[in-house]
């Protein structure tokens, strides 16, 4: 059974998993390691029981060890519990990419104890424990990657506790192959983050010799490219974990784009229409309602008229709600007539607190 839980690393996904599991699973005993003033306000937040003043004393005892580390440290911290592991315990991690992090541990860990790597499919552009959220992993996808030969069948069998524990933070468990995981990642995630930089660095470029190109840029452009501002620190590792699969994606996708160029510059419009068909139909198959690789933001839509001080007034509203805009945007306007702004927020579940806000407000607030 498990019933002592390890989290080493108690960031934001380390110290997001404590809360949840402390809000939903409180016959849990949670044991944390980290920097002892994270540790701190790890147990103040409640997002740990217990505070280890060492690696071993964290795993010793843990039926279950979660790795809420970077990618490159996950590697070094799985050949360093090692020795401090107990039978038939359970190793886990959080990192974006798969088949590396699961072929070391097959390596380093002793036989007596299960590596299942795993990859929660939530995120924030914060960090840190005290930006913790015991609700980030709510209909988010939770990918598991089962020792290697054991079928997804096989998995919800062997390993069913483990499969409610995270489910009962509101996950959405999702059993892959490492290898299939990562093959994945590299196209829905770590391509569209390459292509947002070299978007937003190719018309960067044009700016400088025309400042009207970037006062232009809203709408679908600003879309695109918000992930553009991602902080490489954190892409670093990914970058080079996944590598193989990247560099076949940015391959597979160069020559797609030279396509696309071919059609439009032999005005081959039956072909352009079908390939815009073909979008529509691929981007109405991605679930509307869950988390996945990219975080999007849930968005309000809120009619206003064109007088002065309504954005004044709309955002005191929020701000007195204490509800943390991510994006704001003028979608439409005429002169003496109604507009709509566009306003992004982390989750639905913020989102639907702001729309209560602005409907008592006086305001007419919708999602699409």
């Amino acid at each position: 059974m498990i019933q002592k839980i390890a989290i080493v690393g108690v960031g934001l996904i380390g110290g997001s998993l404590g809360l949840a599991l402390n809000k939903h699973r409180n016959d849990l005993e949670i044991t944390g390691f980290d920097l002892p003033e994270v540790l701190d306000k790890a147990l103040k937040r409640q997002a740990i029981d217990i505070p280890a003043a060492s690696l071993e004393a964290a795993v010793a005892d843990a039926d279950l060890v979660i790795l809420a580390v970077p990618i490159a440290r996950i590697l070094h911290l799985t050949t360093e519990i090692a020795p401090f592991l107990k039978a038939g315990a359970i190793v886990t991690d959080v990192g974006s990419v798969k088949k590396p992090v699961v072929s070391h541990a097959h390596e380093v860990l002793p036989d007596t104890v299960t590596f299942i790597g795993g990859h929660p499919m939530a995120g924030s552009e914060k960090s840190g424990v005290h930006h913790a959220d015991p609700f980030l992993f709510e209909n988010a996808t939770y990918v598991f990657c089962p020792p290697e030969g054991m079928s997804e069948t096989d998995f919800a069998g062997t390993h069913a506790e483990l499969v409610d524990i995270f489910s009962s933070i509101g996950a959405r468990i999702f059993v892959l192959p490492a290898a299939r995981h990562d093959k994945i990642a590299a196209a829905v995630s770590h391509l569209p983050q390459l292509l947002a930089v070299t978007l937003m660095n190719y018309v960067s470029r044009h700016h400088e010799s025309d400042d009207a190109f970037l006062q232009l840029a809203a709408g679908g452009f600003r879309d695109m490219t918000r992930i553009a501002s991602s902080s490489f620190e954190m892409w670093r590792d990914i970058l080079v974990a996944n590598e193989g699969p990247i560099l076949d994606m940015l391959a597979g996708f160069a020559t797609d784009l030279q396509k696309m160029r071919n059609r439009v510059f032999g005005n081959d419009l039956e072909d352009l229409q079908q390939n815009f068909q073909q979008a529509r139909i691929g981007r109405d198959l991605i679930p509307k309602h869950s988390k996945g690789f990219l975080h999007p933001l849930a968005d309000v839509y809120v009619y206003a008229e064109d007088k002065p001080g309504f954005l004044y007034r709309l955002i005191g509203v929020l701000h007195e709600a204490e509800i943390d805009i991510k994006d704001l945007e003028l979608l439409k306007i005429r002169e003496g007539l109604e507009g709509v702004f566009r306003i992004g927020f982390t989750d639905r579940r913020t989102s639907a607190q702001a729309i209560s806000a602005l409907e008592n407000a006086g305001y007419t607030a919708f999602q699409m």
